[in-house]
């Protein structure tokens, strides 16, 4: 009998252990490792697999078959708090995001017919994202660390339970600020990466703590360019401007004064009252070089490569240095003709 799970039975053989990359197999309501060294055991819980490797993971394979609260609080909030947060301005506007999914799913669908995309962080779906999620010819493969509406397997991005090369494209949208080892993450994203598949990022840089006890790293523009240094860049640039790095520096500048649920719950109804307009800015900001030293999120599309970015190369990339100095000599030019004009 065939083991009912939300993944198509043709990614199902793609599926390894997360521990030692054998080939799994079903066994009865569950999934076997075939190395008889290794042999785990992994549950499927309403049709997800849990595919986690605990020897490195921070979550168990019981916290989901407890279905205890991994990541996400809120993932199924009742219809009251999601209609009344209709009525309430929005402090973040990622202005970025939907442009770039449109011209990744035209740069998929140049390489590949039916191109195969994995999602880390999937479990809902991301800002931006609806025009490639509805773009029925290509196959989503939607995973994350909590269980959720579009969730369709359980695993940690640090061990990426497939084949070397079995998809055309990797989605991480603020996904890699909330694993503590991002590089070993961007190490797994190539390795399950065809050749010449594409990656796209997003992931913060002035964000201040959003994921409670998974929440560990921030990346300027360069640090996230070095994240994927073994990518060659389709594009990368800010995601959300400094208008929204500013409107979450002063919503939790007055959550720093709450003392209390209730008065938490005003200081924030109050600051997206008093700074959601900061966010529009953006549009005007976005790509203005200033903006990437000062951009609340980055982004990187990128294409898988043999090539390697040295770090000498990376901090040639560092392009508001460019154009102040083509400033500052075009000052100097002008310097002696002022002189002369007094």
């Amino acid at each position: 009998m065939q083991l009912q799970t939300r993944i198509p039975q043709n990614i199902q053989e793609l599926l390894r252990c997360p521990t030692c990359h054998a080939k799994l197999k079903q066994v009865g309501e569950q999934f076997e490792c075939t190395n008889s060294e290794c042999a785990t055991h992994f549950p499927v819980v309403d049709g997800i697999p849990v595919l986690i490797n605990e020897q490195s993971s921070v979550f168990s394979i019981n916290d989901f078959t407890s279905r205890r609260k991994t990541f996400f609080d809120n993932v199924s909030e009742n219809k009251i708090t999601n209609a009344l947060r209709r009525f309430v301005p929005t402090i973040g506007k990622n202005v970025a995001g939907k442009s770039n999914y449109s011209r990744m799913s035209d740069v998929l669908l140049k390489q590949s017919a039916s191109p195969r995309v994995l999602v880390i962080g999937g479990s809902i779906l991301g800002e931006g994202m609806e025009s490639l999620a509805n773009n029925t010819a290509i196959d989503f493969i939607e995973t994350d660390v909590s269980f959720g509406p579009r969730a369709m397997l359980i695993c940690d991005a640090h061990d990426i339970p497939f084949d070397d090369e079995s998809f055309d494209g990797v989605i991480a949208q603020a996904v890699l600020e909330h694993v503590v080892g991002p590089y070993r993450c961007s190490e797994e994203i190539y390795r399950v990466l065809k050749k010449q598949g594409v990656v796209y990022a997003e992931t913060p840089f002035i964000q201040q703590v959003h994921g409670g006890r998974y929440d560990f790293t921030r990346f300027t523009y360069l640090g996230h360019r070095r994240l994927f240094r073994r990518f060659e860049e389709i594009d990368g640039g800010a995601a959300c401007g400094p208008g929204m790095a500013l409107a979450w520096s002063y919503k939790y500048f007055l959550l720093s004064f709450a003392t209390s649920r209730l008065s938490k719950a005003f200081l924030r109804l109050f600051a997206k009252l008093t700074s959601f307009y900061l966010k529009y800015f953006d549009y005007y900001l976005i790509n203005k070089p200033a903006t990437l030293d000062a951009a609340s999120a980055y982004y990187f599309m990128g294409r898988k490569s043999d090539q390697v970015l040295s770090d000498r190369d990376l901090i040639k990339l560092y392009i508001r240095n460019i154009v102040i100095s083509a400033q500052e000599a075009n000052y100097d030019r002008l310097h002696p003709m002022l002189f002369q004009l007094v």
